[in-house]
């Protein structure tokens, strides 16, 4: 009778962590989600009159490797788009989940950039697809790694 109880007792506790899990990994995954279209704008985003602020306001939600990777593409990036007088607005159309693990969400960004430039007439768009991935870092998710597909 003790065994059966103490089984019965085992299985009850994994089937409780077990959605306990599940809960943590979705609320992480909706709490990245909601993130992530505020993340794209701003880091797929500048201005070459504010340069600067563009790229701290992307830095902002960028962590680990990945934000040493922004800034020193971003600092590559201050000359041209000066010079060019170029400004990028990134708008994001759709976004959904990929995938959510081990703390870690993978988001698909649909992005449209409007680009204006000295060297063009009017306003180009390109369209671009981004997978970022999504960390927790304290109450917000940040982006840790971005891949264009």
């Amino acid at each position: 009778m003790t065994t059966a109880v103490a089984i019965a007792a085992g299985f009850a506790g994994y089937a409780w962590y077990g959605q306990h899990q599940a809960q943590q990994r979705d609320h992480l995954a909706r709490q990245c989600l909601t993130a992530a279209t505020p993340a794209s704008q701003a880091i797929f985003s500048y201005d070459y009159r504010n340069f600067d602020a563009s790229v701290a306001n992307g830095q902002s939600f960028a962590t680990g490797e990945f934000a040493k990777q922004y800034a020193t593409t971003t600092a590559g990036l201050k000359a041209t788009a000066v010079k060019e007088q170029a400004i990028v607005q990134a708008q994001v159309s759709a976004v959904g989940i990929v995938e959510a693990r081990d703390g870690k969400v993978d988001v698909l960004i649909y992005l449209n950039q409007y680009r204006r430039n000295a060297n063009i007439t009017g306003e180009k768009v390109d369209q671009d697809r981004v997978v970022l991935t999504m960390v927790p870092t304290g109450r917000d998710c940040k982006v840790s790694q971005a891949a264009a597909i």
